[in-house]
């Protein structure tokens, strides 16, 4: 058996400026050409992925055609429906490429149900951008559209709606996950960072948030007992000093290391940050490495470890 691994796999990276269901289907076409590596490889692959792009264009998609006999579903509801489209098309794509390949395997969606805090802070301030970006006026006229949004402006972007964002504490169907492994089956889990539940005693009741994928990714991946968590990005490696002449790729890093870039500030809020964040939260939590790479860099961190490998810290005994 090969080493348990999961996949994180940004929502940005099944949608770009096309929304339609056709171009995010061949999206995902491409990137199972990609992600299939792992299983010729023997490993034991569980992917995850992001849908913040996905839940913000339904959720406005809802509000623009919501009324008192068809009203718009709650954010939770949203994230499920966008996993289970995503999934959809992520098994689809998934099996295609096996198939054509020769591999005996098959890739199953799990609607997953991911637990936070209900005293989390982070319900009182909204911070996860969600949706398309929008110039100026088109927030403004989304927020007199939809008064109870926070629009945001992002990285120098555009605007985006913002959402709050718990951590996450528990993944409901981690039982079910290892079950399908156990079976030789690729689980496609945590989808949208999963659906954000509170317990209230039997009871999982969903709440108006988006968990962060990589932070759920990240727990997925510790409480199934994964081997390690490689989390997919734009760019083959982590950068310091980023898109500056001193700019410096980071290769084998441990996470002291990491904590000290951290805390400099040379990791972007809402892009690169909660990668290094969950990378660390995972190697501190397991002792095992984390890898942020890009997603056509799988084939180099495959065949010679290319791409930002997160150790632990080496033992002083």
């Amino acid at each position: 058996m090969g080493r348990k691994i999961v996949v994180a796999l940004g929502g940005n990276a099944i949608l770009s400026k096309d929304a339609s269901a056709a171009a995010q289907q061949q999206a995902l076409r491409d990137t199972a050409e990609h992600l299939v590596k792992f299983i010729e490889n023997g490993d034991q692959l569980i992917i995850s992925h992001g849908n913040g792009p996905q839940v913000g264009n339904l959720l406005l998609q809802q509000a623009a055609g919501s009324t008192e006999d068809n009203p718009e579903m709650p954010l939770d509801t949203a994230v499920a429906m966008t996993q289970g489209s995503i999934g959809y098309w992520m098994q689809n794509a998934m099996n295609q490429v096996i198939k054509e390949k020769g591999l005996n395997k098959t890739v199953a969606t799990v609607v997953t149900q991911v637990e936070v805090s209900a005293d989390d802070p982070a319900f009182s301030h909204p911070t996860k951008p969600i949706g398309p970006f929008m110039n100026k006026d088109e927030a403004d006229l989304a927020k007199k559209q939809n008064p109870d949004f926070t629009f945001v402006e992002d990285s120098g972007r555009g605007y985006r709606r913002v959402v709050p964002s718990p951590k996450p504490i528990g993944v409901v169907e981690t039982e079910a996950v290892n079950t399908l492994v156990d079976a030789g089956i690729v689980p496609i889990s945590v989808g949208g960072g999963g659906i954000p539940v509170v317990s209230n005693g039997s009871q999982l009741v969903g709440k108006e948030a988006v968990i962060d994928k990589d932070f759920a990714s990240e727990k997925l991946a510790e409480l199934v007992g994964a081997d390690a968590l490689i989390i997919l990005t734009a760019v083959d490696h982590i950068f310091v000093n980023f898109n500056q002449p001193n700019q410096q790729k980071l290769e084998a890093v441990t996470v002291s290391e990491l904590e000290k870039f951290v805390g400099e500030n040379q990791f972007a809020p809402g892009s690169m940050l909660p990668k290094v964040q969950a990378a660390m939260d995972f190697v501190k939590a397991t002792g095992k490495e984390a890898v942020v790479t890009a997603l056509d860099n799988i084939e180099g961190f495959i065949e010679n470890g290319s791409g930002t490998v997160i150790k632990p810290e080496p033992s002083k005994v």
